[in-house]
């Protein structure tokens, strides 16, 4: 991928975080913007819509962080463990799935039902599985697993410090950008490396690419 796209993709996935942590805003904070409306306070508005929007963008990075660190770790664990690698990123699904669950509720004590955590937790695992099912579709099958440990494992990691916060609000606020993000980056990098494969200079040579195996490339 040339630098050219790199800075595209990096620009697009922050108006993606952008947009959608402000959006989140208006239903989980409806309260803030009906004070300002009601009456009008325009100072009090532009400050919360600058400030949803910044959150949106600082989860944005977060994401576009996990999200290239991910590429380097997958060729990680394909050079250690190999064909096992598959196997293991389910592995590793399963205990995080488990562990929305588990520390949650164990954090709050049984304040709140564990029907909640374990909602939260299938509701992340069912989104993953849809979105890799995506990925499989318009790459290969073997991208499906890929793409399934980034949308439930790299995006939990993602959201820990949401999940650390007092109440739900910033969890909510964190989570919807942070997926919203992971998945235009993860089903949009196999369109720019696949298209920088296309691309042949003058002599007939193909241009050279950075190569993401089974996340970027056609055979993903």
């Amino acid at each position: 991928m040339n630098s050219r796209k790199l800075v595209g993709l990096f620009l697009k996935t922050l108006l993606v975080g952008g947009i959608t942590g402000l959006v989140t805003s208006f239903f989980v904070n409806t309260e803030l913007y009906v004070e300002n409306v009601s009456p009008f306070n325009f100072m009090e508005l532009l400050g919360l819509l600058l400030f949803y929007v910044g959150f949106g963008l600082l989860a944005s990075i977060i994401s576009q962080t996990g999200f290239f660190a991910y590429l380097y770790v997958n060729q990680f664990g394909l050079g250690i463990f190999r064909s096992f690698w598959p196997t293991v990123q389910i592995l590793l699904v399963a205990f995080v799935v488990f562990d929305l669950v588990f520390f949650p509720y164990k954090a709050t004590e049984g304040e709140v039902s564990i029907f909640w955590y374990i909602l939260m937790s299938a509701s992340i695992l069912l989104y993953g599985w849809v979105i890799a099912k995506i990925k499989a579709k318009q790459t290969n099958q073997s991208a499906f697993v890929p793409a399934l440990f980034l949308m439930v494992v790299i995006t939990t990691i993602e959201w820990v410090p949401g999940l650390r916060t007092e109440g739900t609000d910033y969890a909510w606020l964190m989570i919807i950008p942070l997926l919203a993000c992971n998945t235009y980056q993860l089903l949009i990098l196999h369109h720019l490396t696949n298209s920088d494969s296309k691309n042949t200079d003058k002599n007939g040579q193909k241009e050279k690419s950075t190569p993401k195996k089974n996340l970027g490339s056609s055979k993903a």
